[in-house]
């Protein structure tokens, strides 16, 4: 499970340090793509399977899930860290998610993410006022 929040730099040639927990568990190579909220999203191989098989579920009559399916993985890349753990991001996912140098990478359970700083940063001041009612709203999933 990943968990945390850590602050990294990426530097001129496009590679980011990944914490060394999260490289543990990715193992050697895994898959990044497009993520929402204008962030990426990382998997390890196993959960990409998992995710690729619900996508191929998805109905391709409609054209949501048409549309969807193309987004995520016209946007994947498979990587792999070098010997200092660094891992090279695309320029088209660095473009997407508007990754320039400061950067968190955040583990969300079954994934990591990587945010621009300043992105990260606007989306918790948008999010931190109404967690409690988003809390009450999932109450009837069982959270």
């Amino acid at each position: 499970m990943f968990m945390g929040e850590y602050l990294h730099t990426i530097d001129n040639k496009g590679r980011l340090i990944l914490p060394a927990r999260f490289r543990e568990e990715l193992g050697e190579t895994f898959i990044a793509t497009k993520g929402l909220d204008n962030c990426l999203f990382v998997y390890t191989r196993s959960e990409w399977a998992i995710l690729e098989e619900k996508l191929k579920k998805l109905p391709l009559a409609k054209p949501e899930a048409r549309a969807f399916v193309r987004f995520f993985f016209s946007g994947a890349a498979e990587l792999e860290c070098d010997k200092q753990g660094r891992v090279l991001v695309p320029p088209n996912l660095r473009e997407y998610a508007k990754l320039d140098k400061d950067v968190v990478v955040i583990g969300v359970s079954t994934r990591i993410e990587i945010w621009d700083k300043t992105a990260w940063d606007d989306y918790n001041q948008q999010v931190s006022p109404t967690v409690a009612e988003i809390a009450e709203n999932l109450a009837d999933l069982g959270i």
